[in-house]
């Protein structure tokens, strides 16, 4: 098999992987851009002379300053954390596909709110807005993943879900370069400072657009028992009529799964809490949902994201443009390997194989800079160009991000868009995500302080938890690649040893998939097409 073979479930027919499943996951997928471009382009805004200027910035102590950033900073992660489990309801009763109209709006509230922050009236405004934009980034950050999964093929669900990863790389690297663009063309005044603000209203006035040309996810619409409707946008995402062999398979895994979950857990608002005080192993995919996002903070990533001018000081990067410039490259770096990531290996190399490969590298990379930062000690010796030696821990600084961005990166997402069951997934989806951004808040909380009582061992503590994590991976998460959403109970039964799991249950699934086609030949369904729905309700 090469490279780009895909691992199939069942035998699928070509046009399955068609455009239009593209172009649904890539409308949804828009809101990682907004949620990439504020981690990107708020901390190099913050650090604009201009944005300086016109608070008086220089009439606080150094304190106060790290206060007033880390606030506007964080009550964005605060806002999303709390978005988060608003998109439950939302998910739960308007679907996936208005849920997310519902949070873009929120957004573009919230960015048009910033756009009236000036010295007359305060921080007042922006405190609101990026609230508001908060809220709106975690239902959605809740919301896109679950659609993209609920919509995919098995073979290529992770790279559709990875347009969320991609996207979220390419709104970071825009508004790097953003920064680095007004800082070196723009005089220092309020549009300086504010033009990186406006152009958050471009990726979420396109998401709120784009959002009235897709479909609905037809698991969302068979268990709310709205089959029909169900049935015509399956029909439309998979270009097959839903007499195929195709189709009547995945439709009678869709009903069996609803099935079974109806008289189990149950469909109603409430079932998925019950399910979660209830059910242990409901309770264990939650514990491994949140738990992937401690470790993907765990990794640095936001404190980097956040405050990269300050993380390149340490390194001995001086002046603000220099920084920005070297941010700029920072994401070029992270964009070109989640294409790689996408494209190469997320379906073919696996979820867990990345995990542990890139938590291994990166670690030793930020030993490598910790150690560089130890010896050298650059804040104590300035200089306005980088050693031999600080040149090559900002080497080593990229080569970490290229182990980080194809592994903890965007694989989280991926497994926690895949592994829970229909009814609880956007429950399961909620803690997630509020997970993510409660360690995502508590990261751009308290990075300054960080830095100012560890200075190098900032770099050693996060490299020590990435260790950790190849632990947690190894031990506890099975691979998902190439599992149907209905098998995924099946795959996290405790009785299979999670790095057995995923080869053991492909040749169940195997086996299954030709014991249902001998009996559908053996019902005689082949033999008349327009019979065929009501036959294999029998088989």
């Amino acid at each position: 098999m090469g490279i780009l073979a895909l691992k199939e479930d069942r035998p699928t027919p070509p046009c399955v992987y068609n455009f239009r499943i593209y172009f649904c996951a890539a409308v949804a997928a828009f809101c990682a851009v907004m949620i990439g471009y504020d981690s990107a382009f708020i901390g190099g805004t913050l650090a604009l002379t201009s944005f300086k200027n016109e608070f008086n910035w220089d009439s606080y102590s150094v304190q106060q300053q790290d206060l007033i950033s880390e606030n506007i900073v964080s009550v964005y992660q605060a806002g999303a954390f709390f978005g988060s489990f608003f998109a439950y309801p939302a998910g739960h009763y308007m679907g996936r596909k208005q849920g997310l109209q519902l949070f873009s709006l929120v957004f573009l509230v919230g960015a048009a709110l910033m756009l009236g922050t000036k010295a007359s009236t305060g921080l007042g405004l922006m405190y609101a807005g990026r609230t508001l934009a908060g809220i709106g980034i975690g239902g959605a950050s809740n919301l896109t993943p679950i659609y993209i999964s609920e919509l995919s093929p098995p073979a290529i669900r992770g790279r559709l879900v990875g347009l969320y990863e991609l996207g979220w790389q390419l709104g970071g690297l825009v508004g790097f370069w953003i920064n680095y663009g007004v800082s070196t063309t723009l005089p220092e005044n309020h549009t300086q400072w504010i033009i990186p603000f406006a152009i958050q209203l471009i990726p979420a006035g396109l998401m709120f657009v784009g959002l009235f040309f897709i479909k609905e996810s037809p698991r969302w619409l068979m268990s709310r028992g709205r089959r029909q409707e169900a049935l015509k946008n399956l029909c439309w995402i998979r270009k097959l009529d839903q007499n195929e062999m195709y189709m009547l398979e995945e439709v009678s895994a869709i009903d069996a799964a609803i099935e079974q979950q109806a008289s189990t857990v149950g469909l109603g608002f409430w079932q998925p809490f019950k399910a979660l005080g209830n059910d242990r192993k409901v309770q264990y995919r939650f514990f491994l949902g949140c738990s992937l996002f401690f470790w993907q903070n765990g990794s640095g990533i936001n404190a980097i994201n956040y405050y990269s001018p300050t993380v390149f000081k340490q390194i001995g990067v001086t002046g603000t443009n220099t920084s920005l410039l070297t941010t700029g490259v920072f994401g070029i770096v992270k964009t070109v390997m989640t294409l790689i990531w996408l494209f190469f290996l997320i379906d073919n190399l696996g979820r867990r194989n990345l995990l542990m490969y890139g938590a291994f590298g990166g670690a030793f990379c930020l030993f490598y800079v910790g150690a560089y930062i130890k010896v050298a000690d650059p804040s104590a010796h300035p200089s306005t160009s980088l050693s031999s030696g600080g040149i090559s821990a900002m080497v080593f600084f990229y080569i970490w991000a290229m182990f980080y961005t194809p592994s903890w990166n965007g694989t989280p997402w991926v497994i926690n868009s895949e592994m829970f069951p229909q009814n609880v997934r956007t429950l399961g989806q909620a803690f997630a995500a509020a997970s993510n951004w409660l360690f995502n808040f508590l990261v751009a909380r308290f990075t300054p302080q960080m830095f100012t009582a560890m200075g190098y061992g900032v770099f050693f503590f996060f490299a020590c938890l990435m260790l950790c994590s190849i632990v947690f991976v190894w031990f506890l998460i099975p691979e998902t690649k190439g599992i149907p959403l209905e098998s995924m109970d099946r795959l996290f039964a405790r009785e299979m040893p999670p790095h057995k799991a995923h080869r053991l249950l492909m040749r169940e699934l195997m086996d299954d998939e030709e014991a249902f086609r001998a009996n559908v030949k053996g019902s005689g369904i082949n033999l008349d097409k327009d019979e065929r729905a009501e036959q294999v309700e029998k088989v």
